[in-house]
């Protein structure tokens, strides 16, 4: 298992549920097809399993 994961935001949030948009602001995505890379553990997979149909996640 990866150490880290790189997080891609590639579907705007603006019609999603609040909930979701405040979910894909912790992760610190804030534009469109902008990276970040977080810890692989179980809170950042969870915050990832609420919105996988707004992100791209790769295992780094």
């Amino acid at each position: 298992m990866a150490d880290k994961l790189k997080i891609t935001l590639v579907k705007s949030p603006i019609g999603a549920v609040p909930k979701h948009k405040a979910t894909v602001l912790a992760l610190g995505l804030k534009k469109l097809n902008k990276t970040v890379e977080m810890p692989n553990n179980e809170a950042v997979r969870g915050m990832i399993a609420s919105v996988r149909h707004l992100v791209k996640v790769e295992e780094i």
